[in-house]
């Protein structure tokens, strides 16, 4: 049976608040009686929880995420950026998801409740922004990682989708691709919108307004790229490139556009928007807007850990750039 803190005290002879507070540091314990307490700890080889120890002092060392679920395509590149940091740091991390919606919800506020960590990073899972705006207006350090235009009232790391998106029309324009078709995600989200006007702006401000027809909403999957590309096929409608507001929706492009048996570049450009490992897998691989995924992770748990030693909460948004990879998708400029 594992030796517990009440054996310690029985065998040192006080009580278990006393054992505490030698374990802590806290309180007021006469010298001989803590050495006394420390040499049986030795003798039974006591290994005190770590996470017992961390609430008593205040403070868990573990780091809460909440995410909508990590079936997303580009999930696990911000986790993974996060884990690198929360871990370098000495600390643990306390995954959840929304995967079963108010019960998941239940259960998080259940850890909250029981301050199970000392703070938490949120990529912000559909209706929750209220209660999550809330607990940090209650004390609970909360950092935002890819903020969709809410512009909360806490830290947030995002990145610049309308940049992103405009030096995607300007690679087509330089290619000469005038009549792009616009596959994006979904209308009510914030990076939606900005990939789309960034995007639009683009070639507008080269005298080449997008065409409505040729701007078709999508919902991120490889099915809305797929049935965009075949549903303008089919209607006759022109279009000389493909412009996806993210990896997955290009590669579903890509495959209508061979189904229809097109060439890729040569008769249809492709560009997608995150740059995951999958962009170099399509055929051909795909030009992509890398949105830095892992570095927003990592500068979000950064942001929070450095909170946590002390640091203020930084009042605007940290803002890490996107970039442009050319692959075989678009040929080169």
């Amino acid at each position: 049976m594992p030796i517990t803190i009440a054996d310690v005290a029985t065998r040192a002879g006080v009580s278990k608040t006393t054992v505490s507070r030698v374990l802590n540091g806290k309180g007021e314990v006469d010298g001989r009686t803590a050495d006394r307490v420390r040499a049986v700890i030795t003798d039974l080889g006591y290994v005190p929880s770590a996470r017992a120890v961390g609430l008593a002092r205040g403070r868990t060392r573990v780091v809460g995420m909440l995410v909508p679920a990590l079936t997303w395509p580009w999930m696990g590149e911000v986790l993974q950026g996060a884990v690198d940091a929360v871990e370098s740091e000495g600390y643990g991390l306390l995954l959840f998801t929304c995967n079963r919606g108010d019960e998941s919800m239940r259960r998080f506020a259940s850890q909250v409740s029981a301050k199970s960590f000392d703070g938490l990073l949120v990529v912000e899972p559909e209706g929750t922004l209220d209660y999550i705006t809330a607990l940090h207006e209650r004390g609970l350090p909360v950092v935002l990682i890819d903020d969709r235009a809410h512009q909360p009232g806490f830290p947030s790391v995002r990145t610049t989708n309308s940049a992103g998106a405009a030096a995607a029309a300007a690679h087509l324009l330089a290619l000469g691709r005038r009549r792009p078709l616009v596959v994006t995600g979904l209308s009510r989200f914030g990076c939606t919108r900005e990939r789309l006007d960034g995007f639009a702006h683009g070639y507008a401000d080269a005298g080449l307004p997008i065409d409505p027809a040729l701007i078709v909403e999508g919902d991120f999957t490889f099915e809305c790229g797929r049935f965009a590309v075949e549903r303008l096929l089919a209607a006759g409608v022109p279009f000389d490139a493909v412009f996806a507001h993210n990896d997955l929706s290009a590669a579903g492009a890509l495959q209508a556009l061979r189904d229809a048996g097109l060439r890729v570049p040569e008769d249809v450009a492709v560009v997608g928007f995150d740059d995951l490992p999958l962009a170099g897998h399509t055929h051909p691989p795909l030009t992509s807007v890398r949105q830095p995924l892992r570095e927003m992770g990592a500068a979000a748990a950064r942001t929070l850990i450095s909170h946590l030693a002390g640091t203020p909460l930084p009042d605007t948004p940290t803002i890490i750039p996107t970039s442009f990879t050319v692959r075989a998708s678009t040929g080169t400029t």
